[in-house]
């Protein structure tokens, strides 16, 4: 069956006229409000009655009057009819300045170090907007879940999204407790890992992590084992500070139990380098004031520290790798 390429008329079609008619019961002055000729109020008003199947209106010579038709028809159009002008304006203040609810969806480890501060900034900066973090290390489609924008590692990120660098590349650390280390050695080379509790992550697909390493510019992938399987960073770095076993982890999240003397470094020269956090969106054209607003917040309060040693300009490649 061939295809209509042609957009029917619309419900809506006179229903202003109509209204505009119907309180002023005139319709020369209601082409005056409306701003439109007598005639086109007068035709728009007839297409609707077309449309509808029932004359709306008891015209004469000297006055306009509603029949029962027209009657039944305002009490159910008006009120309808000022919810979607009411509609149209909530959305029209949307796009017009930086409100409304922004819906983030991030990884839980980054929320102390990155997210929490960069919100109570954000926050204070924009008083209308209301933020909405969901901390979770599923990869969800942000458009299909009704969010407006996501931080992720550069490497999990879809080509076809917008990205604005947020951390300069940054390295995947093996550690572990100076008494796990103590305990059971110290390995010296990836084989080695093989004879230790190597603490595991589970992807948000359901697959056990390899742990990634590099050997002159080589990428080792290993399967580990160990007493622990987690969901999330935060959970493997907390369990190699009480001596559970070694994790790997992004390196910016050890950076505190490390220097505090909790952590230790094992394997330093195999630990692969990966392209750091961005946070990244659907579309420049669908970006509505309050996360412009935002995405500008981010490229403030992080271009300045990534300038020198990396490009914050938007891009849509990232390097694949270990996340």
């Amino acid at each position: 069956m061939k295809q209509s390429f042609t957009v029917r008329q619309g419900a809506l079609d006179g229903v202003e006229a109509f209204l505009s008619v119907a309180q002023h019961r005139n319709f020369r002055r209601a082409a005056a409000e409306l701003g439109v000729t007598p005639s086109a109020i007068s035709q728009a008003v007839r297409t609707l009655e077309a449309r509808v199947g029932a004359a709306l209106f008891i015209r004469t010579t000297r006055s306009v009057g509603l029949t029962e038709a027209g009657a039944r028809f305002l009490a159910r159009a008006k009120p309808a009819f000022e919810e979607l002008l009411a509609a149209s304006e909530v959305a029209r203040e949307l796009g017009e300045k930086p409100s409304g609810l922004l819906r983030l969806t991030v990884p839980r480890a980054v929320v102390p170090i990155l997210v929490e501060p960069l919100i109570a900034s954000f926050c204070r900066a924009y008083p209308e907007v209301e933020v909405e973090i969901a901390a979770s290390e599923e990869m969800v489609d942000i458009a299909a879940e009704g969010f407006d924008a996501g931080i992720r590692l550069g490497q999990f990120i879809a080509a076809d999204m917008v990205a604005v660098r947020m951390t300069r590349p940054f390295r995947f650390i093996i550690v572990g407790s100076p008494h796990y280390v103590a305990r059971n050695g110290r390995p010296e080379c990836p084989d080695d890992l093989r004879q230790h509790a190597c603490l595991r992550l589970r992807r948000a697909n359901g697959a056990l992590a390899l742990w990634a390493l590099t050997d002159s510019g080589r990428t080792i992938d290993i399967a580990v084992s160990g007493p622990l399987i987690a969901h999330d960073f935060p959970t493997m770095l907390g369990a190699a500070v009480e001596g559970v076993g070694l994790a790997q982890v992004p390196e910016p999240i050890a950076a505190a139990p490390l220097a505090a003397g909790k952590l230790v470094r094992v394997l330093e020269r195999y630990s692969p380098m990966t392209p750091g956090v961005f946070l990244y969106y659907p579309s420049r054209r669908q970006t509505l004031p309050k996360l412009r607003a935002f995405i500008d917040h981010v490229k403030s309060r992080y271009g300045a520290a990534n300038k020198a040693r990396v490009d914050v300009s938007d891009t849509k490649t990232r390097p694949r790798g270990r996340g």
